[in-house]
């Protein structure tokens, strides 16, 4: 496939996945306007690089792919900001939302994250996760497994069974 093929097949999946990938950019950032901003560069990087795309049928993990690694990045690089800084408090905390499953994301591991994001948010096939995670299909059913127990024991915490 030459490179302009590869180019128009990416935009066009960029343009059908866009609510998906952006998604997946918030469960990372936790911002609307650092998720949309993920998105935007995270669509560049995918048009601009799309020659490198090995096949077709991989453009929906490769832009997963990128999507994550984008996500990361402002991450480390926000982090590296406020490192650098005094933090003050000025109050202009960004929270989007506090729901609890989103928050209980926090106790899992950058790949735990993403399997669980991909696989119950975005409802994509396990070896779709264990191809974008690039591990192999029981190594991504065990990372899945050790996600949802630590869920559990997060979303869980500091309830009481009453018994009637």
């Amino acid at each position: 496939m030459n490179s302009p093929k590869k180019q128009q097949l990416v935009e066009q999946e960029l343009l059908a996945s866009y609510d998906s990938l952006y998604r997946l950019a918030f469960t990372y950032v936790k911002n609307e306007a650092d998720a949309m901003d993920v998105v935007q560069e995270s669509a560049y990087k995918a048009v601009k690089n799309a020659g490198s795309l090995k096949g077709k049928e991989y453009v929906k993990t490769w832009l997963c792919r990128i999507v994550i690694n984008t996500s990361l990045e402002l991450l480390r690089h926000k982090q590296r900001e406020m490192s650098q800084e005094v933090l003050q408090e000025d109050g202009r905390e960004d929270v989007y939302c506090d729901f609890d499953t989103i928050d209980a994301l926090e106790v899992l591991s950058e790949k735990e994250r993403a399997a669980v994001v991909l696989r119950y948010f975005e409802d994509r096939k396990l070896q779709e996760v264990a191809d974008i995670l690039e591990e192999n299909l029981s190594t991504t059913k065990s990372i899945l497994y050790r996600s949802l127990k630590k869920l559990k024991i997060k979303l869980t915490e500091g309830e009481f069974c009453y018994e009637s």
